[in-house]
C-alpha cells in the first residue's frame, strides 16, 4: 500500500518537473510575470464635442417676380360653418286651399270649346299648327300641370326637355319648362295661368310659331253669361 502511493507521488512530481521545463523552454513564465507588472490602461473615451449653435436669422422667402409687388399673404385659421343636409319631413302635409276653385258647368265648358273652335278655324288659315285645349281643375289649380297630346308634341315641339315661350295676345312672353318625355308644360305654366286668371271651363288655343314659341289665345267660359267672347 505504501509502495503504491510512493510510486504515484514520484510520477506526479516527475510530470510537474517536465511541464515546468517546457514552460521555461517557451519563456512563458517570464512573459506572465512581465504582464503582471504592467499597470492596466483604461480604454480611451471618445471626446464629446460641444453642441453647435446656429445664429437665428430672418430669411426672406423668395417670391415670384410676377407677384413680388403684391402684399404677402396672411394665413390664419378660420372656422367654416357646418352644413347639414336637409332632411325629408314626413310631418303633416299642408292642405291646399281650394276655396276659390271654380268648377265649370257643362254648358260653360261647351260654350268655350265652341268659341275656341271658331277662332281656331281662322288661325289655321295662317298656316301654323294649332291646338285647342279646354282647361280642367288640374291645369289651373293645385298641380298646375298641362299635359298635351302625344301627336301634337311629336310633330311640333322639341324632342328634349327644355324651355318654350308662351306669347299672349298682348305679346307678353312667358318662359315655361317643357318636358318632352312627359309631354307637357311644367314650371312657369302656373305663373302664366295665374297671370291670366285661367279657370276651369276656359279654353286655350296654342298656335305653334316655332318649336319653342307658342302663341296663346284664351276663350273665357264665363263669356256665355254676357254673350261675349
Amino acid at each position: 500500500m505504501g509502495i503504491g502511493k510512493t510510486s504515484y507521488e514520484e510520477r506526479r512530481q516527475k510530470r510537474v518537473e517536465e511541464n515546468k521545463k517546457r514552460l521555461e523552454d517557451l519563456n512563458l513564465i517570464h512573459l506572465s510575470q512581465a504582464l503582471k507588472t504592467l499597470s492596466p490602461k483604461s480604454s480611451p473615451m471618445k471626446k464629446v464635442g460641444k453642441p453647435r449653435i446656429f445664429d437665428k436669422q430672418t430669411v426672406e422667402v423668395r417670391r415670384s417676380a410676377r407677384v413680388a409687388s403684391n402684399p404677402a399673404p396672411v394665413y390664419a385659421e378660420i372656422s367654416l360653418p357646418r352644413f347639414s343636409s336637409p332632411r325629408k319631413s314626413y310631418g303633416v302635409v299642408k292642405a291646399r286651399d281650394f276655396t276659390n276653385r271654380v268648377i265649370a258647368s257643362d254648358d260653360v265648358r261647351e260654350y268655350a270649346i265652341e268659341e275656341a273652335e271658331k277662332l281656331n278655324a281662322k288661325l289655321e288659315e295662317e298656316g301654323f299648327p294649332t291646338l285647342v285645349r279646354p282647361m280642367l281643375p288640374s291645369h289651373v289649380t293645385g298641380g298646375f300641370w298641362l299635359g298635351l297630346p302625344t301627336d301634337f308634341c311629336r310633330r311640333n315641339l322639341p324632342t328634349n326637355d327644355g324651355m318654350v315661350t308662351l306669347v299672349d295676345e298682348e305679346n307678353e312672353e312667358y318662359p315655361v319648362v317643357y318636358l318632352a318625355r312627359k309631354r307637357g308644360l311644367s314650371g312657369g305654366w302656373k305663373g302664366f295661368a295665374e297671370s291670366h286668371e285661367l279657370v276651369d271651363g276656359d279654353a286655350v288655343i296654342f298656335q305653334v310659331i316655332s318649336s319653342s314659341v307658342l302663341k296663346v289665345y284664351i276663350i273665357r267660359g264665363s263669356g256665355q253669361d254676357s254673350g261675349t267672347d
